[in-house]
């Protein structure tokens, strides 16, 4: 087992990192609920200097609005774990760390803080490219850790998605 607690993680940063060297991407996250996994797991991999720059790790509000730029009015008018703050979180994380493909993760780990409305385990994940913002919606059922887990290989499989799609920089 790697330090990120997933051998699984470490597998799918493998692929992100041959697809990203292949094509010269360049990749950084924003993470919440995930508490930097996806980073870690990024940098579990020897070589990842050669396309990952960095990671932002925003758990309250106020870090995502000042680190990540999400605007104070989608945090009220959605709330923390929403579509709209994963988009803004990820397109963000692309301004701040120069990256040509951001990931963000915000959600409800557990085992409280869930609503009916946003249950525990709700988790939204999105990546930003120079083009548009994928979002997708999941709902996990497991414990805090691993739903943190699922979150993040839910993260790495998007960036490798996204990071398939690209067309290499300058091109």
């Amino acid at each position: 087992m790697t330090a990120s607690g997933s051998d699984s993680l470490v597998a799918l940063a493998e692929r992100l990192q041959g697809i990203c060297l292949g094509s010269g991407l360049t990749v950084g996250t924003a993470e919440s609920c995930t508490g930097g996994l996806v980073a870690s797991s990024i940098t579990d991999v020897a070589g990842s200097s050669g396309y990952f720059r960095g990671g932002i790790v925003a758990y309250a509000d106020d870090a995502k609005a000042s680190l990540l730029d999400v605007p104070g009015d989608v945090l009220a008018g959605h709330g923390a774990v929403s579509a709209q703050v994963a988009r803004a979180m990820a397109t963000g994380a692309r301004r701040r760390l120069g990256v040509d493909l951001a990931v963000s993760v915000t959600g409800i780990a557990g085992p409280g803080g869930g609503t009916a409305e946003k249950p525990v385990g709700l988790t939204y994940v999105a990546v930003a490219d120079g083009a548009d913002v994928a979002v997708r919606r999941f709902v996990w059922r497991g414990d805090r850790a691993s739903n943190k887990v699922a979150s993040a290989e839910a993260a790495l499989e998007l960036l490798i998605e996204r990071a398939t799609d690209q067309p290499a920089p300058g091109r």
